[in-house]
């Protein structure tokens, strides 16, 4: 028989190996993203398009937001990852606009 430490250790470790996966696909996502952005960055400099989009960003974030609720995921943590998401690619079209 198996102690409770044991089984404790083995249960911790599948969960941490999950964890790992998931991270790792979070930033290969990210990656995927952020590619994407870039290229939308350099499209809006091209045709001399503003950096942000307020409508399109209130609409993505009402949109995460719903996913979020549908995830079991906190809507205000979720917003609040998407705002620096979508900070950090401002910065980036901005640089494309100089």
């Amino acid at each position: 028989m198996t102690d409770p430490v044991s089984l404790a250790a083995d249960v911790l470790k599948g969960h941490r190996a999950s964890i790992d996966r998931l991270d790792a696909i979070l930033v290969y996502t990210l990656g995927e993203r952020f590619q994407h952005t870039q290229a939308v960055g350099k499209l809006k400099a091209e045709h001399d398009l503003p950096p942000s989009d307020p409508n399109r960003e209130a609409d993505q974030i009402a949109r995460l937001e719903d996913l979020a609720k549908e995830a079991h995921l906190d809507p205000e943590f979720a917003k609040k990852f998407l705002n620096f998401i979508i900070a950090e690619v401002i910065q980036h079209h901005k640089k494309h606009q100089s």
